[in-house]
Formats: structure tokens, C-alpha cells, sequence
């Protein structure tokens, strides 16, 4: 996600107060009763550590790029914990700046800590889910500034290589543990937010990411992967009965274009026919499921902020994706679609989808929410923080506990870096779920009530909503988004232009 620095928003601040939006967003035992017979122990969890936008940065010694081209993935490990250049800090700063970099990403130093840290700290995970965004940003740009007369092949390998290396060296940390891998809109080998479906870029890649995998999932997989980045695993036995989609959603977002440039829906129209196949198919067999993307759906505050753009004066929102298509499928699905993983925002963000309710057919008897009540087609949206600092953010990790029976979220930990430089961190719980929420799961129903709160507390008073301004960005909190609390929670569960502008501006219901 590309957000621009405090100066350029200066401006913005004095005529537009909802413009601070955009600064913060850069944004069991057991127990008898008397005459009763015990109750069973509850059953352990499984669990799950999730990642995300990890921008792992090869150009942070700028000298060995020479190298790192010559050498297979095997001899990466040896180029890049060797002693830095002399001249490093000087020739990244240039490339920083000749790049218009607004940050920096992940050494090879914090990506070494965090690996090292995801392994004590997640070392009997089930599985583990990474959303997208394994390389740096204007990756392009970098590369050619130091390789000047590469061509577009070449790059294209890098890129590839790069991709492998820090897939490789998640593999390497959890040798025994099935790693689920979703591509970002830096991932590509053509630019940011560009890519063309079915090319040998993803056929590439695609035989990375699935090559763990059970043998009669492979193959599929790969297929699904080559024509469009997305694909569909049964979780492991550890979680009965469920399966992890996972999609390639830079084809839906607002900004996408084929490697020439050109504007094309198709790739995610047949995207999102697949992914409701898929969850129909899920329903019939009775599973549970897990959708994985990178871009969230619902309104980019930053950019309707950054362009002055007047909701409450008509001005449509500016929205993460280019339509309400992946939104609506979950939703209409949301008695299939268990947890929704997201990330783009490098912030630690819950959010829920909310579809219009749903009666049931004739012959179905109607299917009931989690607390009791007549399903409302709402999906919980967990947003997965990021390993890379670029935002002023601490890097972050979430380990969670999944219910094995019913693929539930049941609570989860945040893991953040005591600093972003890879030297000298200490690896820290930054808080606990249900310790900081109080609720005993995390669903469609619990995170609605907490937004409810959010909702009634303008303020940002109370006890949850102070967790949850102090847990936004990891090591960065800021009081701007306690001031402007009201604007941001109504972006929490109002996903299309309309409901967000009702939250929004009630004077133009």
C-alpha cells in the first residue's frame, strides 16, 4: 500500500480534519457439580501463526546485487549475512532516494530475527498463512537503477529468485509444517499492481508455492496458481474437515493492469467464479473454510483522504478493490466462510463484512448466527500485520489457536520487535485477544459487538477501544486516531460506498 509522508497531508489537515485518517493509517479444566457428572476437558487447539507484507529488500547492500544475480537461491544465505559494504549505508540511502522510497523494508537481518522469533515463538504451529507482499516496494525501480542495461528477462528471474528465497527460507523455519503462501501487489514481475494472469511468471511461481503440498492437492494447485495465482487446500488434520482458500486479488483491485498496462476484469471475474465454486462445493461436503487474499475489501481511506475527495458532499469513496464481487461472494457464503485473513495495511485491523440477510429457502430451515440469532451474512475480516517497518509500524507476527473441530479463531497472541533495524531486537507478546477484548472467540458475532462499542464510545474511553488504539500499529501509537475515532471505526464494517457514507455523513442518510 503506497502512502506518502506528513508533509504532503500538511495541507490537507487544515481544510479537512477527516484528512488525519490517512496519518494512521500509513498506515480446560475441569469441575464437578454436586449429583452431576463431570464435564469433558475441553480439547486442545491447533494453531496457526499468520504473517504478512514481509518486503523482504535484496538491494539493502547495494553492492552485492552483482552476486546475488551470479548465485543460485542455495548461495543467498552466504551473500547476505557476510560483513555489508563499506560504502552500504551511503548507496542505499541514494537508491532510497533516487527510488523516492518513503522507508525502509526488511534486511536480511530482521527477516533472520523474525524467522528466528516465529520459530519460539510458533514452534507446534498447524500451519501457516502468509498474505501477500513478500518483496520490497519499488522493487523495480532499485533494480534497474543498479542493473541498468538488464533486460526484462533478467529482471523477471530476479524477481523470481528473490521470491524463492524468502519462500525457501519460511520452508527452511518450519520444515514440518504445511506453509500457505498468497501473492501481493508487489509481487510481480512487471510492477506494482501489474501482472498478467496465465503467463509464465505464475507458472513459475506457483510450482514454489505448491511444492510441499499433498500430492493429490498439487496438481490442481499449480494449475489454479499458473492461470491465476489462487488455489484450494484442505487444512491439516489437526483441523478437521476445513480448507484455505487463497486468492490473488491484485486482479480485482482498483488499480490493477496487464503487464502492457491495459485495463482487464476478466482474470478476476474468473477468479471470483472459482471462489464461489469453491464455497459451494465446501458447503455440500459440510467444511469449514479460510479465505486468504492480500487487498481487503472496502473503502482505501488513505487515498479518498489524499485526493479531498467529499463523501458527504457526493463524492464517491475510493475503494481497495474494483468492485463489491469478492465481498459479496463471502458474504453470501458467510455460513461456510469461517475467517477471512487480509492484510495491504501493514496495520494489525479487524474488520467485518456484512451481506444483506439472507432467508431461507423453502425446504432449508434457517441457519442461525453464532449468538443465536437469524444469520445476518457477516464474515469476521482478520487483518494480518506486517513484518516489513516502512510505516513507522514495529514488524509483527500473530500466533493463534483454531478450534480443530469448527476451524474457529479462538483467541491469538501478537508477537511485535522491540525496534525495526534487525539488531539487537527482543521478540515480545504485544498483547492477547481475549485478554485485551474479553471475548472467547474471534467471529463474525464477537467482532460485531466490539465494533458496536467502538460505535458508542466517540471517544475512545473505554477499555477495548484504548487495546485497540494502542494495538493499531505496533511500537507507533498515535493519538490522531483516538481524536478521529468515529470516522475510522465506521470503516470497520461498512464495506461499500454506500454504508460507509451513511456511517459517515448520517446527515445525508
Amino acid at each position: 500500500m503506497k502512502h506518502r509522508n506528513f508533509a504532503h497531508f500538511a495541507g490537507i489537515i487544515a481544510t479537512r480534519p477527516i484528512a488525519l485518517l490517512s496519518l494512521i493509517l500509513m498506515t480446560g479444566a475441569c469441575f464437578a457439580q454436586s449429583g452431576k457428572p463431570a464435564a469433558p476437558p475441553a480439547q486442545a487447539a491447533a494453531s496457526a501463526l499468520l504473517l504478512s507484507d514481509i518486503h523482504f529488500e535484496p538491494f539493502w547492500d547495494p553492492a552485492k546485487l552483482p552476486q546475488l544475480i551470479a548465485a543460485p537461491v542455495s548461495g543467498w544465505e552466504a551473500i547476505l549475512s557476510a560483513a555489508p559494504s563499506a560504502d552500504q549505508a551511503q548507496r542505499f540511502a541514494a537508491l532510497q532516494q533516487g527510488c523516492h522510497a518513503r522507508g525502509a523494508d526488511t534486511s536480511y537481518a530482521l527477516y533472520d530475527s523474525s524467522l528466528k522469533a516465529m520459530r519460539s515463538r510458533a514452534a507446534g504451529a498447524s500451519f501457516v498463512t502468509v498474505s501477500g507482499d513478500l518483496i520490497s516496494h519499488a522493487f523495480d525501480c532499485k533494480f534497474k537503477a543498479l542493473a541498468p542495461n538488464s533486460t526484462p528477462e533478467e529482471y523477471r528471474a530476479f524477481v523470481e529468485k528473490t521470491l524463492d528465497y524468502v519462500i525457501d527460507e519460511l520452508y527452511q523455519s518450519f520444515p514440518n509444517t504445511p506453509v500457505y503462501i498468497a501473492m501481493g501487489n508487489n509481487d510481480s514481475d512487471c510492477g506494482d499492481y501489474r501482472l498478467d494472469a496465465g503467463g509464465e511468471f505464475l507458472a513459475a511461481i506457483g510450482k514454489e508455492v505448491t511444492k510441499n503440498f499433498a500430492p493429490k492437492e498439487r496438481q490442481a494447485a499449480e494449475a489454479s496458481f499458473s492461470a491465476g495465482g489462487y488455489y484450494s487446500v484442505l487444512l491439516p488434520a489437526a483441523i478437521r474437515n476445513a480448507r484455505l482458500l487463497v486468492l490473488d486479488d491484485i486482479f480485482m483491485s482498483k488499480n490493477y493492469a496487464t503487464c502492457s498496462g491495459k485495463p482487464d476484469a476478466s482474470a478476476a471475474d474468473a477468479q471470483v467464479t472459482w471462489l464461489r465454486q469453491q464455497l459451494a462445493e465446501a458447503r455440500a461436503a459440510g467444511q469449514k473454510v479460510w479465505v486468504m487474499g492480500h487487498i481487503p475489501p472496502g473503502v482505501d481511506l488513505h487515498a479518498t483522504v489524499s485526493k479531498r475527495v467529499d463523501v458527504c458532499g457526493g463524492q464517491e469513496p475510493k475503494m481497495f478493490l474494483s468492485s463489491e464481487k469478492l465481498a459479496d461472494a463471502l458474504t453470501d457464503s458467510a455460513d461456510v466462510v469461517e475467517l477471512a485473513v487480509f492484510a495491504h495495511t501493514h496495520m494489525d485491523e479487524m474488520k467485518l463484512l456484512k451481506g444483506e440477510a439472507q432467508p431461507a429457502a423453502p425446504d432449508q430451515p434457517e441457519r442461525a448466527g453464532r449468538n443465536g440469532s437469524a444469520e445476518t451474512n457477516a464474515v469476521a475480516v482478520k487483518m494480518a500485520p506486517s513484518i516489513s517497518p516502512i510505516n513507522g509500524n514495529h514488524p509483527s507476527f500473530t500466533v493463534a489457536q483454531v478450534d480443530p473441530s469448527s476451524a474457529a479463531l479462538r483467541d491469538y497472541q501478537v508477537f511485535t520487535a522491540s525496534n525495526p533495524s534487525g539488531e539487537a531486537i527482543a521478540w515480545t507478546e504485544e498483547y492477547d485477544f481475549d485478554r485485551s477484548y474479553h471475548q472467547a472467540e474471534f467471529n463474525s458475532s464477537t467482532v460485531s459487538r466490539l465494533i458496536a462499542e467502538f460505535e458508542s464510545d466517540p471517544g475512545a474511553k473505554s477499555e477495548v477501544s484504548q487495546s485497540y488504539l494502542q494495538d493499531f500499529s505496533a511500537g507507533s501509537s498515535s493519538p490522531l486516531l483516538q481524536i478521529f475515532w468515529p470516522e475510522y471505526v465506521c470503516s470497520l464494517s461498512n464495506h461499500t460506498r454506500q454504508s460507509f457514507r451513511d456511517c459517515l455523513c448520517p446527515a445525508a442518510r
